[in-house]
């Protein structure tokens, strides 16, 4: 079953998640590169996509915008895949819990980290949240790690929710937070990023805007 995909990025980006799952399920995409962050640096992006945000995913001209979420769909309906964890296996509630897990629990303290120490301006950046968002990371993570089984996030393969999980390892590591990345967690991300569909994603955004960190 194929479709139309358009995925809006920015270099290194939440939408990252998106472009990894498409280079690992191997589906034609159109990779839309903008600068950071759009929202701002893209005239008529709110049109595309309301939030602001990235990733915007175009699947069939029918708009996504949760990276989480967005990987999950790919394998579901283009598949299958085991990529995804099917709702019959035993693994599956463990599937979900690390698919969202990566987001909500381990990005989202990040984004407050970097908000405050890089993307205000000097004069609004506070250190103290700052450094309070990274030690809320750092706990979750550790807690996360925990919760792995073996050297994928569950069903003893690499699925979705390994990209998901990862995304947030790596923004660590591009962020200043790699005191709070675990020895566990960085030989896990090590691992994920030696995949032929990590390399790929990683070429395919090479001409796009860094981040601004």
């Amino acid at each position: 079953m194929s479709a139309a995909i358009t995925l809006y990025h920015c270099r290194d980006a939440r939408s990252f998640r998106v472009l990894w799952a498409l280079e690992e399920l191997g589906l034609p995409y159109d990779l839309a590169l903008m600068p950071f962050p759009p929202r701002v640096t893209v005239e008529g992006y709110r049109e595309i996509n309301p939030l602001g945000t990235v990733p915007a995913c175009l699947i069939d001209g029918q708009l996504m915008t949760e990276s989480a979420a967005i990987p999950h769909v790919l394998a579901t309906r283009f598949g299958p895949s085991d990529l995804a964890v099917a709702p019959g296996e035993a693994a599956y509630p463990a599937y979900m819990n690390f698919l969202f897990m990566g987001e909500a629990t381990l990005t989202f303290p990040q984004t407050i980290h970097l908000r405050y120490t890089r993307l205000e301006p000097p004069e609004r950046r506070l250190a103290q949240a700052a450094e309070d968002y990274a030690q809320w990371f750092g706990s979750r993570l550790r807690g996360a790690e925990a919760m792995l089984e073996g050297h994928f996030a569950c069903a003893g393969r690499f699925t979705m929710a390994d990209i998901s999980l990862g995304y947030a390892v790596m923004l660590a590591q591009r962020i200043g937070l790699e005191a709070q990345v675990t020895p566990g967690f960085a030989a896990y991300f090590e691992r994920l990023s030696q995949r032929a569909g990590f390399g790929r994603a990683k070429a395919a955004q090479q001409s796009g805007a860094d981040l601004p960190i």
